[in-house]
């Protein structure tokens, strides 16, 4: 348990061990479940739980508080890591209502199957209070479910954000003193669950502008007390015109005869002064890949042909690029067969929710001759004159 302000308590876990979530997102940093415990003057509300595998924590944490009754429990959010241990938590304070939104309310039912006789369903902007702090709910739908929302303390000028800023990163710091590696930890958060509700966020952070907040508590990392600073990197990831001088390179090779074409590329890009991040497919950190995505102005895909087809980590990477929808301005693909292939075809479909532009695609047959490097060349030069038109140089 530890002090955010008078009265309003965290109480959740660390979960320093866990290196993976939702079964394919890295966590190189572990990462935390956030509960917060708010004493009022008259009643007590605890927003959110814990992962059930942590549920004891939470419940240790509670006893510490000196908890004999909970009045309200708050759901942001239906996903487990944050809901799972409702039930436990509703069983061991059978008086307590527990307050979201009517989404919300519907997916807790089916995920859970929480009695519907337990809600109390709240609309937007609607208020409790627990006697001397009143609690104030702001849906912020798609941050990164549909049924999301905030919690606002006015006495304390708390911002209860949920998975809304939050970050995967464990650390005993209860509020954010390592910045850059926060904000890194934040960066590759956003880029693999929010980034494809960049669009909306814009309008929940506007929703956000009139509250005076001093502290952003999210249910993931650590708090902010210097909110301004988490809202504005959101609000640079976010802006569709702030993108880099920056290409990011995926590939794979089999024989080596994509791996020249990748190297010849991005020995030209750097020539005329366009930074590179290359990653080799293989053995990638696709959250690292994520995380470049969020402002590059470009992605260079290339991969040989696999039995007539892209090479299934080639297939992958786009996959992501179309799930998570980057502000990236262009898309380029380049790559090697042997005998045959609908490599295009395949790349085409797969990477139809993107609106960036699809270069025109340069695919050799075996290795690459002079005349392929110099295609090489004249498509760096095609990136280098694209990065004219959307990087501010």
């Amino acid at each position: 348990m530890r002090q955010v302000k008078p009265d309003v308590f965290e109480v959740g876990a660390i979960d320093w061990d866990r290196r993976i979530f939702d079964e394919i997102i890295p966590l190189p940093d572990g990462t935390s479940y956030n509960s917060y415990l708010i004493k009022g003057s008259e009643k007590i509300a605890l927003l959110d739980t814990v992962d059930p595998p942590k549920k004891d924590i939470l419940f240790e944490n509670l006893a510490q508080a000196g908890v004999k009754k909970i009045d309200y429990v708050i759901s942001h959010h239906a996903e487990q890591d944050h809901s799972g241990s409702l039930p436990d938590v509703l069983q061991a304070f059978p008086e307590a209502k527990l307050v979201t939104n009517a989404k919300c309310k519907g997916m807790l039912v089916d995920l859970l199957h929480i009695d519907e006789n337990r809600f109390m369903v709240i609309e937007d902007g609607q208020e409790i209070s627990l006697g001397n702090k009143t609690l104030k709910f702001i849906l912020t739908p798609w941050v990164h479910w549909p049924e999301t929302m905030c919690t606002y303390l006015a006495q304390d000028k708390i911002l209860f954000t949920c998975d809304f800023f939050g970050s995967h990163l464990a650390t005993s710091d209860l509020f954010a003193r390592d910045m850059s590696k926060v904000l890194e930890c934040n960066k590759r958060y956003y880029a693999e669950i929010m980034m494809p509700f960049r669009t909306i966020i814009a309008k929940n952070i506007e929703k956000l502008k009139d509250l005076d907040i001093e502290i952003i508590a999210p249910s993931h990392g650590p708090l902010y007390d210097e909110p301004r600073t988490i809202i504005n990197a959101y609000k640079k990831w976010i802006d569709e015109k702030d993108v880099a001088n920056k290409v990011i390179v995926a590939y794979v090779s089999m024989h080596g005869s994509t791996r020249k074409m990748v190297d010849r590329l991005v020995n030209s890009l750097m020539e005329r002064g366009i930074g590179v991040q290359q990653f080799n497919l293989v053995n990638a950190d696709v959250g690292k890949i994520a995380i470049e995505m969020v402002d590059a102005a470009g992605i260079v895909l290339a991969s040989p042909t696999f039995l007539t087809a892209l090479h299934p980590a080639a297939a992958y990477a786009a996959f992501l690029v179309n799930a998570l929808r980057p502000k990236t301005k262009y898309l380029a693909f380049m790559g090697s067969f042997g005998w045959a292939g609908k490599i295009l075809d395949q790349l085409q479909q797969m990477l139809a929710a993107t609106k960036a532009e699809l270069l025109e695609p340069l695919v050799i047959k075996g290795l690459p001759r002079d005349d392929d490097y110099t295609k090489i060349d004249q498509l760096a030069d095609r990136i280098a004159e694209k990065h004219k038109d959307f990087v501010k140089l």
